[in-house]
């Protein structure tokens, strides 16, 4: 019984589950990719969220997360307006920023 394997072209099947989840995961964060670098201005800062948004001086918003933000900045001082450099990258749920820093 070993010896046996599906027929070409038949998916295998995952029978557990956390191994599963942990291929799916590894699948989606590795389609993460840098897109490139941009400058823009901090536009909102939800800070009880943890989050906030970025306006690209391509006038597009960009979702950032604190984790996202390089030493240069800390998140429970910023308030909007200030000037920022990051890189775009994909994500699950579309384009956002990560790597931010002071410009």
């Amino acid at each position: 019984m070993l010896d046996e394997r599906p027929p070409s072209g038949a998916a295998l099947r995952v029978v557990d589950p956390l191994l599963e989840r942990t291929v799916r995961l590894l699948f989606t964060f590795g389609k993460r990719r840098r897109v490139n670098v941009a400058t823009g201005t901090i536009k909102k800062v939800i800070a009880d969220r943890g989050f906030g948004f970025i306006t690209a001086d391509d006038e597009k918003d960009y979702f950032f997360h604190r984790g996202a933000l390089d030493s240069s900045l800390d998140f429970d001082r910023l308030v909007g307006g200030e000037r920022v450099d990051f890189d775009i990258e994909q994500s699950p749920k579309g384009p956002r920023a990560s790597r931010v820093k002071a410009a």
